[in-house]
């Protein structure tokens, strides 16, 4: 019998993808800091977080529904969950901001979607090909089709998360347009050591002849 892997946040799904560095200041150091992004998501999370059930619609709908996938080792908690009459659910993620976001944006919050449809899958023993994101400033949903491409990011990301919780070493910072908006920012000091990994590169090639 294979022993069960260690949990990860679907949260962090979300984090490795915008930035590894990001990823293991919180998950590993459980280093976290606050600025007006994070405190404008928590402001959208306020009703979503509260536990509920109410019938909207035809639909029964459960906000901060505890999930997990024991298959993938991830655990977590929806924001809303809408449960067709068949039973089959529909997660609805809560988002700051629009919906016309960058794509490298739009593709992180693809990845949290999809982690939380593969746990509800595993929960409900019903197929979700789809869920959606709602984001408060437009006040609009965008339909994401969870897609074979988009089941195997969600594997790859966590593997991906367990080895480095593992190994128990943070990737080096990226110092790019990223880290404008990032909270950890003087946490993870990314100008500073970024330049100490490239000079650390540049040494290591000094000598060696086919660099």
């Amino acid at each position: 019998m294979q022993e069960p892997l260690d949990p990860i946040p679907l949260s962090a799904l979300q984090h490795w993808a915008y930035c590894p560095r990001q990823c293991a200041l919180i998950h590993l150091e459980q280093a976290f800091e606050e600025n007006i992004f994070t405190l404008r998501g928590q402001a959208v999370h306020t009703k979503a977080d509260q536990p509920g059930v109410e019938l909207r619609a035809g639909l029964r709908v459960e906000r901060a529904l505890p999930v997990f996938c024991d298959r993938l080792g991830l655990v977590g908690k929806t924001d809303v969950v809408e449960f067709l009459p068949d039973g089959t659910p529909y997660p609805v993620e809560y988002k700051h901001g629009s919906r016309n976001k960058k794509a490298a944006i739009a593709a992180c919050d693809d990845l949290q979607l999809a982690g939380q449809a593969l746990c509800l899958e595993e929960m409900s023993g019903k197929p979700v090909p789809e869920g959606a994101l709602f984001y408060a400033t437009s006040k609009r949903r965008r339909v994401v089709p969870i897609t074979p491409e988009l089941r195997a990011a969600v594997e790859t990301t966590a593997t991906a998360i367990r080895a480095m919780l593992s190994a128990g070493r943070s990737p080096p910072p990226v110092n790019d347009e990223r880290c404008r908006a990032c909270s950890l920012r003087d946490l993870c000091q990314p100008e500073a050591l970024a330049d100490k990994a490239e000079l650390a590169a540049l040494h290591d090639a000094l000598f060696d002849p086919e660099a």
